[in-house]
């Protein structure tokens, strides 16, 4: 999934600044209102915004028009809240429930670090164990970093790897071990360790790696030695048995003004970092274990150091607006790690499909507290909005801030950004002429993505690409420029596909802007190629 824009938005809403937030809680409260809040006790505080959260997911559902949410609470080691609301498809029967089963998206990379801490606790590998040691075929670019990258690197998405490319693989029908594979091909950009950069395959390489120290597949490791133990009979790492479930949420997206069940992703590929599903009954065991240092039910699951070694910042997410003031966002192991405006550490994550799904996890352990928001729609700020407001209610005894207008606002210019980055509606005037379809047809090549083949197809040129032989219709723009439509979860707008002519007046290679994210979209012409 191209998680890029929204990580990069939310991590950009969590830090405020002190300025911000203590003005925000003091603004037009009476100074009587203010004292009582202060002087509530934890527990008050706490039932008071659990007595709200009904009402505040009502009045989100009603604002957004999204079809469905899920909400679950711990509280000193407590389930004290376990709901659902809205329906799981729009157009049919079936009501949200505690049971209904979503797709995670991201919020699968905390629970991946999860399992990988279990294994730490037993001995099996360390965060700082190169990845060489547990996958020898595992190669990056550079081979110093090919030798010296480690699990705490990949868990942290700072071993140098650009963001997004390998999801394009994804898109295109590569699997899992292929994809891996050509993490070889893809250039440092900054170097290795040089910089945060969200990178999907860099948790999955990470988990995989750790499995094969376990002997054990990803998805048969995750279940025994997580979702077993807590009972989270309904939660997997395989897309079969979310699709088997009865009472599961379909994704949507809006279409038209209206939410509608349009697409299933397919997240297996990348399993660790966006492949679970599970219920928020579920999860609320998972936050028991976490907010309880890795005890669970009296059973000390999770080595205690371990587990928290995962909250330690590791890399800046964030960088301040004002570094005397505002606040930095950090990654730690499969986390998010934020400081409130009582310096409150909040450790997270947010997950979002753009083919429609959105999910959050917040909790703050010296509260003992923590809160679940799924839903099945595209990310429009609905579920950080819902537990960002209860946090602030729970903890403050008011929100500091209008999340729900902040997170709305801040999603629409986002995408707003995202439509606005290639604009193909108006071709130049006059248009060039395109060649004859004999000077572009052909195969072309690169080391990352593989051949693709340009051919001609009933009156015109159409792009053929990826292991499943995806076809896109070539529309011409001007001279040598042609545009597509790609699909798939990374897919926002139209792309351009520009070919270089030679001299013989054949196409010597070909550029697809939407595959060019790493600078990896430009395609040689294969010599004596099949067309």
């Amino acid at each position: 999934m191209n998680t890029k824009p929204v990580v990069a938005l939310l991590a950009l809403l969590a830090p405020l600044t002190l300025a911000q937030t203590s003005s925000a809680a003091r603004a037009g409260t009476p100074a009587g209102q203010l004292a009582l809040l202060t002087q509530a006790t934890p527990d008050a505080r706490v039932n008071a915004a659990l007595g709200q959260l009904d009402a505040l997911a009502r009045q989100t559902l009603e604002r957004t028009h999204i079809p469905g949410m899920a909400i679950a609470v711990v509280y000193k080691d407590q389930v004290v809240y376990l709901k659902g609301f809205g329906v799981r498809e729009v157009g049919k029967e079936g009501s949200v429930d505690p049971d209904t089963v979503f797709q995670l998206a991201s919020m699968s990379k905390p629970l991946a670090s999860t399992v990988v801490a279990r294994l730490v606790g037993e001995g099996v590998v360390g965060w700082d164990d190169p990845v060489v040691w547990h996958d020898p075929g595992f190669e990056l670019s550079e081979p110093a970093a090919t030798r010296e990258v480690t699990l705490r690197d990949l868990f942290s998405h700072h071993s140098g790897l650009p963001e997004v490319a390998p999801d394009l693989l994804e898109d295109l029908g590569f699997g899992r071990d292929e994809i891996l594979y050509r993490l070889r091909y893809l250039p440092l950009p900054k170097g290795f360790r040089g910089q945060y950069a969200y990178s999907n395959y860099g948790i999955t390489e990470g988990a995989v790696a750790a499995a094969k120290a376990a002997g054990q597949s990803w998805e048969d490791l995750s279940a025994q030695k997580l979702y077993e133990p807590l009972g989270m009979t309904s939660t997997s790492s395989r897309l079969s048995d979310y699709l088997a479930a009865k009472d599961r949420a379909s994704l949507h997206v809006l279409v038209g003004g209206k939410y509608v069940a349009r697409y299933q992703r397919d997240p297996d590929p990348q399993s660790p970092a966006g492949g679970v599903s599970s219920t928020v009954r579920d999860l609320a065991q998972w936050l028991r274990l976490q907010l309880a240092g890795g005890k669970f039910n009296g059973r000390q699951l999770i080595s205690t150091d371990a587990l928290r070694e995962t909250y330690v910042p590791e890399a800046r997410r964030a960088s301040p607006g004002n570094p005397a003031t505002d606040r930095t966002g950090f990654y730690g192991l499969g986390w998010d790690i934020d400081y409130d405006s009582a310096g409150r550490v909040r450790i997270g994550h947010s997950g979002a499909f753009m083919l429609g799904a959105s999910t959050t996890v917040t909790m703050v352990p010296s509260a003992d507290l923590g809160i679940v928001v799924l839903t099945n729609a595209a990310p429009v700020g609905a579920s950080e909005a819902v537990a960002q407001t209860f946090m602030d209610t729970a903890l403050d005894g008011k929100p500091q801030r209008d999340w729900a207008a902040l997170y709305q606002q801040a999603f629409e210019a986002m995408s707003a950004g995202v439509l606005a980055s290639s604009d193909y509606s108006k071709p130049p005037q006059p248009v060039a002429p395109a060649l004859p379809p004999s000077s572009y047809v052909g195969t072309y090549t690169s080391d990352f993505y593989g051949n693709v083949q340009i051919v001609e197809r009933g009156g015109g040129l159409t792009l053929v690409i990826g292991p499943r032989q995806l076809q896109y219709p070539l529309t011409h723009y001007d001279r040598d420029v042609f545009t597509f439509a790609p699909t798939g979860e990374s897919a926002r707008t139209i792309s351009g596909l520009t070919f270089q002519i030679g001299l013989d007046q054949k196409a010597s290679s070909l550029n697809i802007e939407s595959l060019d994210v790493a600078g990896q979209g430009t395609f040689t012409r294969v010599v004596g190629g099949a067309p």
